[in-house]
């Protein structure tokens, strides 16, 4: 059956999409390696039995997110396999992982209450003491640990939060269904070295450095979330591409 006829049967699923789907999994089924030349546009046109259109919108999707790098010319190659994130647009991760044809899973390690200490008091602008709820979750990318995301939240913005089940939900999706009102974001990337609790959670040899995503959110002039997300260096990158007009 062709991807043509496939996406007939599945109709919510794009045709680009599935072509996207099956360059990733040549690419991890097949052991295409850093550099290693894919097959060209018309053969995929005619293995897949789908439109040019249809190829050369996924190939400059994969291109974008820098899985393959296409040399007009000459072909598309696959390049390092990293995860990605975009620097300066709020995604969840699960969403991130599918389009990019993996299975995404989560563990809670934490999700309680905490009091603002110093540092939380100055990023929130409250005095000290002052309840936050506090989650800790890590993120797989088919069964490989790929993120620790640990969050603060102002309870007033999600008196809920604590009673979620992020084993199935991440927070992300979850706050942008309570309020897509978020006036201010503010997005820092840092590099470090995780510390042994947090490089056992990712899976990450000794002395390996950590990118590290720091943001903050407002609603209605108030933060309301704070996140930490630490992502093994070796495996994750931050990239993408916008139209600054």
């Amino acid at each position: 059956m062709s991807y043509a006829s496939k996406a007939t049967n599945k109709s919510s699923v794009p045709l680009y999409k599935m072509v996207r789907h099956h360059i990733l999994k040549l690419i991890e089924d097949k052991g295409v390696g850093e550099g290693g030349h894919l097959p060209s546009e018309k053969n995929l046109v005619e293995q897949l039995k789908v439109s040019r259109m249809t190829v050369n919108r996924a190939l400059s999707e994969l291109a974008n997110e820098g899985y393959v790098e296409r040399i007009a010319g000459v072909g598309t190659f696959a390049v390092e396999n990293r995860s990605q994130s975009h620097p300066l647009e709020i995604h969840s991760i699960a969403e991130e992982i599918e389009l990019r044809g993996h299975v995404h899973d989560s563990k809670v390690v934490k999700l309680d209450e905490v009091r603002a200490d110093s540092e939380a008091a100055v990023l929130f602008n409250v005095a000290p003491g002052t309840r936050l709820f506090h989650s800790v979750i890590l993120h797989f990318e088919s069964g490989l640990p790929i993120q620790v995301e640990e969050r603060y939240i102002l309870p007033q913005f999600a008196p809920e939060y604590l009673q979620a089940d992020f084993s199935h939900l991440t927070p992300t999706d979850y706050l942008l269904a309570i309020s897509s009102a978020i006036n201010e974001i503010e997005q820092i990337v840092q590099a470090t070295i995780p510390d042994k609790a947090l490089a056992k959670l990712l899976d990450m040899g000794e002395g390996e450095p950590c990118l590290v995503l720091l943001r903050r959110t407002w609603v209605d002039s108030k933060v309301v979330t704070r996140s930490i997300m630490h992502h093994p260096a070796g495996r994750f990158q931050f990239g993408g591409r916008y139209n600054p007009s």
